[in-house]
């Protein structure tokens, strides 16, 4: 990473220092070839790997999101859309792949039920909501391309959940204080993320990744983004507490020079490159991640400072 090119108090930087300090022991005996399948939302995938909740791709490549599904569905991912028109989501879900559907807190009410019950129609296998959307650098509620964003309780959450039909995900968390709203509002998963540095100084989501993990104590999946570009990656995230993980900017020169089959190709190195870190530190399956793998760069067990 060319660090010149980050001002004083990145998120973005500050998280991509702290995956490369993060090391990792390795294992060797009585290990066997290991399994990246995982089960979300009821649905099996082969890779861990999933698309970001991302939207309006056209700038990258024509029909992108589209084409971001297809090559999602064709490596056995999940695929994920952000805010985004009717007729992209129906186009996404044409492709046959089995999409998470993430809205924003728009202000009008009206819009976050109408949008569940659309994302219902297309077939999605869970719908979410964008928190980290409700507020503006200035303090005030954000506005996003032209559409005003409130606020939302603990309570309206609990509505939202009730109202999905669907398994609910909340994105944007990254405290365990709202780690445990989330619980008590019923939600099915949460995605631990600082929105690609939606403010500065934000606490890597791998960092507090271990103490959420262990605040919410299984009762719903917990998922990462924000900075993750390799099957390296992945087996940290992976080992710290992360059910599954999501890449977004990291697919994009992949979308963009090759199409669906560029983030297809993508996908499966980076899981291959994940299956090989598994095999090399005596890790047979996604369900059996070990934390005690991961050591900070002065030898101390992160694992063993958080989990403790």
């Amino acid at each position: 990473m060319d660090k010149e090119r980050y001002a004083a108090g990145d998120s973005n930087r500050i998280t991509r220092e702290y995956f490369d300090s993060l090391l990792v022991e390795m294992r060797h005996l009585d290990n066997v070839r290991p399994d990246t399948a995982v089960t979300v939302f009821r649905e099996r995938f082969r890779t861990p790997v999933m698309m970001a909740a991302l939207s309006h791709l056209s700038n990258v490549r024509e029909n992108g999101m589209a084409e971001l599904a297809k090559g999602a569905a064709a490596a056995g991912a999940c695929m994920w859309c952000g805010m985004g028109e009717e007729q992209e989501l129906e186009e996404v879900a044409a492709t046959g792949a089995k999409t998470v559907k993430i809205i924003k807190p728009y202000a009008n009410r009206e819009v976050v039920y109408r949008k569940m019950e659309h994302a219902r129609q297309c077939g999605a296998v869970a719908v979410g909501m964008d928190i980290d959307h409700q507020f503006g650098a200035d303090g005030q509620y954000d506005n996003v391309m032209g559409l005003p964003m409130k606020a939302v309780s603990t309570e309206e959450l609990k509505g939202f959940v009730r109202a999905a039909g669907l398994p609910f995900v909340v994105k944007g968390v990254l405290s365990v204080q709202d780690a445990v709203k989330c619980v008590q509002a019923g939600v099915s998963a949460i995605v631990v993320s600082h929105h690609h540095g939606i403010l500065r100084y934000a606490v890597p989501p791998l960092m507090v990744l271990p103490e959420i993990q262990k605040a919410v104590q299984g009762k719903l999946d917990v998922f990462v983004d924000c900075g993750i570009e390799s099957g390296m990656d992945v087996f940290k995230a992976l080992a710290l507490g992360a059910d599954a993980v999501s890449v977004g900017r990291g697919m994009m020169e992949a979308l963009r020079e090759s199409g669906a089959a560029g983030v297809t190709e993508k996908i499966n190195r980076m899981t291959t490159e994940l299956a090989g870190v598994m095999a090399r530190t005596g890790i047979p399956d996604i369900g059996r991640m070990d934390p005690w793998v991961i050591r900070t760069g002065d030898s101390r067990f992160l694992a063993r400072a958080t989990l403790s």
